[in-house]
């Protein structure tokens, strides 16, 4: 059936099953315009906790995410060329990036960010993913929770691997970056270097061979942006030298201008 309806019609079936599915939100007043529908679907889907969604909802929600990643325009790697040793640098969204993963900056609960129409890449990532990403992770917290005690939380530097479900990365790799309260000190430095180290040991244990790595911890995480760049590519180029051939392709994916200037000063 959501093959047959029209993008309109998805958006439209969608925002009413996921008002009816929000205790909160029921009667909430639905604008008639695509824009504001499409602001409501996805405050929706950001504040909804991992649970049971029925499969004829579902199925219309995958078949309206990738027309709206089509729509954005999905980038193959041919289309992003190489600069040194197997990296590039990538600016725009993303969840546009058809690699074999792309790597997402989490929080410690690891479930994606619940504030409705966040613009951070955890709430990007989680609405074009759709609501099967956060049942994941609920899932897969939940086993560690079951192994460590209910008060775990996912540590500093540890990835954790999920489908890409709607994106066209196959994979989702997401980690958690060091958060710079005061000084930036040496373990911080190290911390960051790790999430990129075990991230591509990750990759290369499970056979991924290209993946896209976002400005890990220099957002509200507050890491230098010049700093964690610098630590970036020298981690990065380290591990592609001490693993030559297990990985072919390592994207930096910037969104400002600022990263993307200390990225291209760094790789040529």
């Amino acid at each position: 059936m959501a093959e047959k309806m029209t993008q309109e019609q998805r958006l439209d079936t969608l925002v009413e099953a996921f008002k009816a599915d929000s205790v909160q939100y029921k009667e909430l007043r639905t604008p008639a315009d695509t824009e504001g529908k499409r602001r409501i679907l996805r405050s929706l889907m950001n504040i909804r906790m991992p649970k049971k969604l029925d499969d004829s909802v579902l199925a219309v929600q995958d078949e309206y995410l990738r027309e709206r990643i089509r729509e954005n325009g999905i980038v193959t790697l041919s289309k992003i060329p190489v600069i040194r040793n197997g990296m590039s640098i990538w600016q725009g969204d993303i969840t546009r990036l058809a690699v074999d993963a792309i790597v997402n900056a989490a929080n410690s609960q690891m479930l994606g960010c619940f504030v409705p129409m966040h613009t951070c890449i955890d709430n990007c990532i989680h609405t074009f993913a759709g609501v099967q990403l956060r049942a994941e992770c609920n899932r897969q917290m939940n086993q560690f929770r079951i192994r460590y005690g209910r008060d775990y939380e996912q540590p500093t530097a540890v990835p954790m691997l999920t489908d890409g479900y709607n994106l066209p990365a196959k994979k989702i790799i997401h980690i958690v970056g060091p958060i710079v309260a005061g000084q930036l000190t040496k373990a911080l430095e190290q911390d960051l270097a790790d999430c990129y180290r075990n991230t591509l040991d990750l990759c290369m244990e499970n056979g991924l061979r290209s993946v896209a790595f976002c400005c890990i911890s220099t957002g509200v995480f507050r890491f230098p942006n010049r700093r964690a760049a610098e630590i970036a590519v020298e981690t990065v180029s380290k591990w592609l030298d001490e693993h030559k051939g297990r990985i072919d392709r390592v994207i930096f994916n910037v969104f400002k201008n600022e990263d993307k200037a200390y990225y291209e000063k760094l790789l040529h």
